[in-house]
């Protein structure tokens, strides 16, 4: 995968289990999406006290460089959705590693089970065109709406929708690239809910879907 070029990435749990069974499951993923996006190594979340989490930015520490930016993300009970930017060679696939062994780590031993918790390896599609990454990122920022999620166990489910609105205090995703191609944030609420709408009407058909970059997750 190239450096500074955009890539959808996602994957599920294997059988399509549960990734997150609790709230603390998601806040802990979330928690692995900032602490390992370092070229350095931190050990396991698990070793980590509470003030080494908490102080732990790569943009303060000196030497560090991030693996990524997210521009985008979506994680729902068995599945989650990124939209990425490899900022170093290998960034995202040396990134998808660290998060993908550490939370693993974290579940198994947390609900004391062994073997793979992931669909193997994760998949990354690149993102060829600007309305491809456009439509994209609704579906990514409202994918707990696609899949019927949000309302029914809303604490399982976390995405950068607000973030997006500027709703959230939270600026943990590169926005511009899809914000300021809108007048302003109204003007891509409405874009992001009628590309999603344009898609449930059509039934989340997979050829639909794939016509778009977009391969169904199946929640």
């Amino acid at each position: 995968m190239s450096e500074n070029e955009h890539y959808h990435v996602y994957n599920r749990g294997v059988d399509k289990r549960l990734l997150f069974i609790d709230k603390k499951d998601v806040e802990r993923f979330w928690e692995g999406m900032q602490l390992f996006n370092t070229d350095k190594s931190i050990g396991s979340l698990r070793d980590l006290n509470s003030s080494h989490r908490s102080s732990h930015r790569v943009t303060v520490n000196t030497g560090e460089r991030k693996l990524v930016d997210f521009i985008a993300y979506g994680i729902n009970p068995n599945h989650y959705h990124f939209i990425l930017k490899p900022l170093i060679k290998s960034g995202i696939e040396k990134f998808m590693h660290k998060i993908g062994m550490g939370y693993a780590r974290y579940f198994n031993t947390k609900y004391k089970r062994t073997g793979a918790l992931f669909q193997g390896k994760f998949r990354a599609k690149h993102i060829d065109s600007n309305e491809y990454l456009l439509h994209l990122s609704a579906y990514v920022n409202l994918n707990d709406r696609a899949h019927k999620i949000g309302r029914a166990i809303p604490t399982l489910s976390k995405t950068s929708w607000e973030e997006y609105l500027g709703e959230s205090t939270e600026e943990f995703c590169d926005k511009n690239i899809v914000i300021e191609q809108f007048k302003n944030r109204e003007e891509y609420k409405k874009f992001a809910e009628e590309s999603l709408e344009s898609i449930l009407k059509r039934k989340l058909q997979i050829k639909e879907l794939e016509d778009l970059g977009i391969e169904l997750v199946n929640a």
